[in-house]
């Protein structure tokens, strides 16, 4: 059943619930620990002692029987170099788009959805990692409905609220609006799966203390080719970040990590000794899985950039 929304008891206690499950996200997803499983979504949020699951079981899009309008959107992991079943991609105003479930407007899923964008409801999108974890982005909107495209345009900050839907924007009014999604989705993404790759350690000196990670680029994320995927990702610490960054090391195609000749003669301390000079010759902890090892092409052309500044 869809409710139309017109009852301003159903309106308020929608409003409730996407509070609710908002500040209960807040408690559980720290800087930390910002992910979330699926069996807890489905298991552990509870709306005035009743139990609410903030995702379907069995589907992308979220509507709770008590509600007016979805409550969520979900987007499947899709390993690397598998298709994804559903293109959640950018058109020329910058934005992203939400595929409808099918190719009917009027599907129950769809119209849950169209009364999000109608309402101008705040939702929750999660977005897959790994297989049955999620990187909650909260609040975005629906601010377009786009039937013949099968799929709804959505804002990731309150920013892109203002963009005029299916504008044709300028470069700098683009880069703005694609600085803001790279901000809220994409960096967040890309940090979250590299670092579930690697299982939370550094590739270089395994350090595993989450807060001194970060995921680095092998082509950089200015280039064209710098794309934000597990294979065109490390996971390192702070301190072998900035160092493959500036090309104070690199990484050969056979994994092996070498350290720029004149760092290997330096004379400092202890830092320098164990931090740098004695990763020279040592080889990268990789991920489990071979699909998420570093791309060669890409370590091949980032250690040419290397050679060259060595």
């Amino acid at each position: 059943m869809i409710h139309d929304g017109n009852s301003p008891i159903e309106n308020e206690l929608d409003l409730q619930v996407r509070r609710a499950a908002m500040a209960w996200l807040d408690q559980r997803c720290t800087d930390e620990n910002p992910l979330v499983h699926r069996d807890e979504l489905l298991n552990d949020f509870y709306f005035e002692g009743t139990r609410l699951p903030l995702v379907d079981p069995n589907r992308g899009i979220r509507k709770p029987r008590s509600m007016v309008a979805a409550l969520s959107i979900l987007t499947t992991y899709t390993p690397p170099g598998r298709r994804s079943p559903y293109d959640d991609a950018p058109a020329q105003d910058g934005l992203l788009r939400y595929k409808y479930r099918g190719d009917n407007p009027q599907q129950p899923d769809n119209v849950a959805l169209r009364r999000a964008y109608e309402r101008k409801l705040p939702l929750i999108w999660f977005y897959g990692i790994a297989t049955g974890i999620y990187l909650p982005r909260y609040p975005v909107w629906l601010i377009a409905d786009e039937p013949k495209h099968l799929q709804f345009a959505v804002a990731l900050d309150q920013a892109q609220l203002f963009i005029p839907h299916n504008a044709v924007l300028d470069s700098d009014q683009r880069r703005y609006v694609e600085r803001l999604t790279r901000q809220r989705l994409h960096q967040p993404v890309f940090r979250e799966r590299v670092l579930q790759a690697y299982e939370k350690s550094c590739a270089m000196c395994r350090l595993r203390h989450v807060q001194l990670l970060d995921a680095a680029h092998i082509i950089r994320d200015s280039h064209t080719k710098g794309i934000p995927t597990v294979p065109n990702g490390l996971a390192l610490c702070k301190i072998h970040h900035a160092a493959y960054d500036k090309n104070v090391l690199g990484i050969r195609p056979d994994h092996v990590i070498e350290v720029r000749a004149d760092i290997l003669e330096e004379i400092d301390g202890p830092m320098l000794r164990h931090g740098l000079q004695e990763m020279n010759g040592l080889r990268l902890s990789l991920p489990r899985s071979r699909r998420d090892w570093p791309d060669t092409r890409a370590l091949e052309e980032r250690y040419e950039e290397f050679r060259l500044t060595a």
